[in-house]
């Protein structure tokens, strides 16, 4: 009987033991275990409608925190191309620094600058308002452009090294109006207000730009780079640029998306021709060409005796789909070559029949391009129809009724591409004529 008490007193304690063994092996190992196995079901639990709820953004989220056993080697790996990254964009921008460059544009050919080449927004939208501003990058290079009535000589803060200073020349009261500005800035630059300083200029359609000689800077002035509009001999690639006339922004003419219709659709006219028609100039003789074997029924036509400066809504818009609707655009010379229907056309994918001659003034630096007039057209296999006379032109439409659609889609994108590909051309070159011209300076 006792032997039996005593074994059942030590089963008893051994089961004690080993309950207390049980016990305190789950409250100081058990836990470690179990503790994230719960945490982890109830996060995936409770994350599913989370997940339905707030979208793929934060699926990528939750599923970035769940263990990822090569997590370790990731972050290694991760971190090494980071750091290889960093020496490379350090290396290749060693001795770099961000260049700022204001444009004022007080000429309409300032907004051929900014929104057609550089494809720049402005704000406020409104064309009306007296102060628009906008800004692009270009490489490096951070530009500003200001525009507007309210930009007036002096009544505006200058807080910028380098200025564009945009200029219609074209007139004596325009030329009047440009010298104040160019006054204005010359006395900045002289009182260190501002250290670069060039111009854009639509010059005389004579080439007659005597005017602005004492401003260049090989002259005594301030202008380090002239950029002007029409082949004048002054033009060397040094410190004299041509620059292009473009669409005619005074009317309004609007930067022109490509679509799939104006590139594939059946186009019902020839030809167009907009625009003034002087007496004894080659206009007439184009007129009476037109009217020989019925080409003028074939051809939008709309001639006006006296130039007209606006354009109204409905004469735009007429314009316009002469543009679209029309094969080729001809291009006959006025007091220059260069004229804004040849960029017109390009808009719109209509072939420019360009009359190749030289007009009275502007004779092209020769002895450095011989391909003058429209040297920078030219210079930029410019797709177009030149043509020395209109007399050419009844064999150029014969030829244009047996050309088939297909051909004439791939000349639409070849222009349109083409047309692209000049303008970005345009801002780089510019771009880095400036960057090369100031900065040099600046080392110097």
């Amino acid at each position: 009987m006792r032997l039996t008490r005593k074994r059942l007193c030590s089963f008893l304690i051994a089961l004690y033991c080993l309950f207390s063994l049980y016990a305190a092996y789950h409250v100081f190992f058990g836990g470690r275990r179990r503790t994230p196995a719960p945490s982890l079901r109830g996060l995936r639990k409770g994350a599913v409608p989370a997940r339905e709820r707030r979208g793929r953004a934060e699926q990528s989220t939750l599923r970035s925190e769940e263990w990822n056993p090569w997590e370790g080697d990731e972050k290694n790996e991760q971190q090494q191309r980071l750091k290889t990254s960093l020496q490379i964009l350090n290396k290749s921008t060693k001795g770099k620094t961000d260049f700022h460059v204001q444009i004022w544009g007080k000429a309409a050919i300032g907004l051929y600058l900014w929104e057609h080449i550089f494809e720049g927004l402005l704000e406020p939208t409104d064309v009306t308002a007296q102060w628009r501003e906008g800004n692009s990058v270009v490489g490096r290079t951070h530009y500003s452009f200001i525009t507007g009535p309210a930009v007036v000589p002096g009544y505006f803060s200058v807080d910028v090294n380098n200025v564009i200073l945009i200029l219609n020349g074209r007139e004596k009261a325009k030329v009047f109006y440009a010298t104040q500005w160019l006054l204005y800035a010359q006395n900045l630059v002289q009182t260190q207000k501002l250290q670069h300083l060039s111009v854009v200029l639509l010059g005389n359609e004579h080439c007659n730009n005597e005017w602005i000689n004492q401003f260049l800077k090989r002259n005594g002035g301030s202008v380090e780079l002239l950029f002007v509009v029409y082949d004048s001999p002054w033009i060397n690639d040094m410190d004299v640029f041509q620059w292009p006339l473009g669409v005619a922004t005074y009317r309004n003419f609007p930067v022109v998306e490509a679509s799939w219709s104006m590139l594939h659709n059946e186009r019902p006219y020839l030809c167009n021709f907009f625009g003034t028609v002087y007496e004894n100039s080659s206009r007439q003789v184009l007129m009476n060409i037109l009217k020989q074997d019925g080409n003028d029924k074939l051809c939008w036509v709309s001639a006006r005796e006296q130039w007209q400066p606006q354009e109204t809504n409905e004469s735009l818009k007429n314009y316009q789909d002469a543009l679209l609707q029309s094969d080729l655009t001809l291009c006959p010379a006025g007091v220059n070559t260069e004229c804004y229907r040849i960029y017109e056309a390009c808009s719109y994918g209509s072939i420019p029949v360009v009359e190749d001659v030289m007009t009275s003034g502007c004779y092209g630096n020769t002895s450095v391009y011989y391909n003058a007039p429209l040297q920078l057209l030219k210079s930029m296999n410019a797709p177009f129809i030149f043509i020395k006379n209109w007399k050419e032109l009844p064999a150029i439409l014969e030829k244009e009724k047996t050309i088939i659609l297909q051909e004439k889609i791939q000349r639409r994108k070849r222009l349109l591409h083409w047309y692209q590909h000049f303008k970005t051309e345009l801002k780089m070159r510019f771009t880095n004529i400036l960057e090369n011209s100031f900065l040099r300076n600046n080392k110097g």
